[in-house]
């Protein structure tokens, strides 16, 4: 089993960053890649921000380009979301996705969710 725990959200003032943390725990696993998806405050849609592959290839949802840089510390079995110049439609609850092997099967994992909500 893995336990997959997001931080780092708030609030923030338009133009603000943060930097949101996705720290997944347990035995016997190795991430094969992990991903940020947001869900919108009228719960309607969850929708992919970025990915990360254990070999570091990345990918951004259109609306993040340029502002949000993905990453991922291998040691640690952490990976991180920075996001700068956040604008108030980034409000959302992000989520954490990290998929996992783990002997010859491959497990998908979900974190609790961390708020952010940009707003002055």
């Amino acid at each position: 089993q893995v336990q997959v725990v997001e931080s780092g959200g708030g609030l923030v003032q338009p133009g603000g960053s943060l930097r949101l943390s996705c720290a997944a725990s347990g035995s016997s696993f190795s991430i094969v890649s992990m991903g940020w998806y947001r869900q919108t405050p009228d719960g309607k849609r969850r929708e992919m921000v970025a990915t990360i592959t254990s070999g570091e290839v990345v990918n951004y949802a259109d609306f993040v380009k340029g502002r949000f840089i993905i990453s991922t510390d291998n040691a640690k079995n952490t990976g991180y979301l920075q996001m700068n110049s956040l604008k108030p439609e980034d409000t959302a609850t992000y989520y954490c996705n990290t998929i996992v092997k783990t002997g010859r099967n491959y497990r998908e994992y979900w974190g609790q969710g961390t708020q952010v909500t940009v707003s002055s």
